[in-house]
């Protein structure tokens, strides 16, 4: 088998930041692309919250800047999804493709997650043209629009709340009578002038009009009547799936299934095994903070190569 000092599973900001250092420590990483190399930023139009871009950067650009980056230090990449890892044989063992094998000293999960989506026509074409994911990301860019945000948890009270920043309304879209948001979070964005509701409502179609978000075609559960909520953003908040059912349950996880790591670092629950972005990071899932946590988890990885790393999973939370 081809072995390798590290390799790095995902090729969003977090994998790409810590290819880039990896490679400058000498550590020559072998890169495992995915099946959607540059993860979900390659879905975004124009980023203007990561420093150092005061024109913004569209996301496939800044992705690709930072691929290239990394090969120009010696990071070499694959293409392809890991379907298996073994963490219980030195060196650890990866599949790629079900049929290309692989062993590292040392790994590096940066396979992101996965934002759940509703699978209703228009929805997946829109991306980036009106329907997103991410409230802090895209919010800036609907200042004095109408706004419809689908779900009905603390992640969609919250994004809800967050986009009367920028919108004129905001209509909160949920299937059921009730929301399953905390009390908390329900009576803030019940008090909130700004949000407006759509309750037993399904989504069953995103309208557009010239590739851009018109409305939200939904149908009324009780009466059966189809009616469209006009806007001019989709917010999709039911949920992010982290991508770590590869990994069969082998390291620990958080009850959704996130990578739990230590307080103090990036170390998993088996030692030598290292995680950053959004896989670890069901808080804050930032472009800029995904790359920070690359850059950790590279520099913890060194200190492990070099028997340097201390690996105390005491300090990780409880289960």
């Amino acid at each position: 088998m081809d072995r390798r000092k590290v390799i790095i599973l995902g090729t969003g900001p977090a994998g790409l930041t810590a290819a880039i250092y990896a490679a400058r420590a000498n550590l020559k990483p072998l890169v495992i692309e995915g099946n959607e190399p540059g993860g979900q930023l390659t879905l975004t139009t124009e980023i203007e919250n990561f420093p150092g871009f005061p024109d913004a950067i569209l996301g496939p650009d800044l992705m690709d800047n930072m691929r290239k980056q990394a090969e120009r230090f010696g990071a070499e990449f694959v293409f392809g999804m890991a379907t298996a890892v073994d963490t219980h044989n030195r060196p650890f063992h990866v599949t790629v493709n079900d049929d290309e094998a692989y062993t590292a000293d040392a790994l590096i999960i940066s396979t992101g997650a996965s934002a759940k989506m509703l699978g209703i026509p228009g929805e997946a074409e829109l991306i980036g043209h009106g329907v997103s994911t991410c409230a802090t990301c895209d919010g800036f860019f609907f200042r004095d629009k109408p706004i419809i945000v689908v779900g009905g948890g603390d992640s969609a009270m919250e994004e809800a709340s967050f986009l009367t920043k920028f919108a004129s309304e905001v209509t909160i879209v949920h299937r059921r009578e009730t929301l399953r948001a905390s009390k908390v979070m329900q009576d803030r964005a019940h008090a909130n002038p700004k949000i407006k509701w759509a309750m037993d409502q399904t989504p069953i179609r995103v309208v557009s009009e010239d590739n851009h978000v018109t409305g939200l075609e939904v149908q009324d559960n009780k009466t059966g009547q189809k009616h469209i909520i006009p806007a001019e953003g989709l917010f999709i908040a039911i949920g992010h799936k982290p991508n770590t059912s590869f990994l069969n349950n082998q390291l620990k996880t958080d009850k959704v299934g996130y990578l739990k790591t230590n307080l103090h670092n990036s170390a998993t629950s088996v030692e030598g095994i290292f995680a950053c972005g959004d896989v670890m990071d069901p808080h804050y899932r930032q472009a800029i903070t995904a790359a920070g946590s690359g850059c950790k988890a590279a520099m913890d990885v060194e200190k492990y190569l070099e028997g340097a790393f201390v690996y105390d999973w005491s300090m990780s939370e409880p289960d």
